[in-house]
């Protein structure tokens, strides 16, 4: 059976996630240590064959999908539907602001309920299934080929959990760094895990999405 090689990468850092504050659908361009880490997991990747790179059409990931393609000779393609989770109101607020203001919502989504829905935002579920009808449409169109994927902790969390058979409820006990890369393989069957969370090129750049 023909498969598609996968690499994915969370984007690089911004001053959003220095603050702890939620992003989701809201356009936060990378900080500088950002477009360090954007530079370095190009010059990483510089070598891979790679047929297209696909990402998520927010700046802080199609700014690192642009030094990717730039490496790798490529012209990225935006893809909306690799956007990060949307966290409705919530998003610009941190952390301590959600579980100081909504107690009862900080709870439920550090308990990765996976019906609960931010208010204006989307569940779990529905996040997955939207990332797995992604990784779908775009992994079938290079069977025997190798893309890469430029998007989000949230949308890395969810990679990881399909790969490995991860149910959204549970605990995360691997990494989601700005620009580690992340191996996978997907065929019609769907995908499994080659390789995760390789910062080598990084040294000491790396922040992990630890609210995922």
């Amino acid at each position: 059976m023909q498969a598609t090689r996968i690499i994915a990468v969370r984007h690089g850092e911004t001053a959003w996630n220095v603050d702890t504050r939620i992003q989701g659908h809201l356009d936060i361009a990378l900080n500088a240590t950002g477009v360090l880490q954007a530079g370095r997991v190009a010059q990483a990747l510089a070598d891979e064959a790679v047929d297209a790179i696909y990402a998520s059409d927010l700046l802080r990931a199609w700014q690192t999908a642009c030094a990717i393609a730039h490496a790798c000779r490529c012209t990225p393609t935006p893809e909306r539907q690799l956007r990060e989770r949307a966290f409705g109101r919530f998003e610009g607020k941190t952390f301590a602001e959600l579980e100081q203001h909504w107690p009862e919502d900080s709870r439920r989504w550090r308990q990765r309920d996976p019906d609960w829905e931010p208010p204006g935002g989307e569940s779990l579920i529905a996040l997955r299934q939207r990332i797995a009808a992604a990784v779908t449409e775009l992994a079938s169109r290079h069977l025997g080929g190798q893309i890469v994927l430029v998007a989000h902790g949230g949308v890395m969390d969810v990679l990881y959990r399909l790969a490995t058979g991860q149910e959204l409820q549970a605990p995360r006990t691997w990494l989601l760094g700005n620009t580690a890369i992340n191996r996978l393989l997907w065929t019609p069957d769907g995908l499994t895990l080659v390789g995760w969370g390789d910062t080598r090129h990084l040294d000491d750049l790396v922040r992990d999405e630890s609210s995922a």
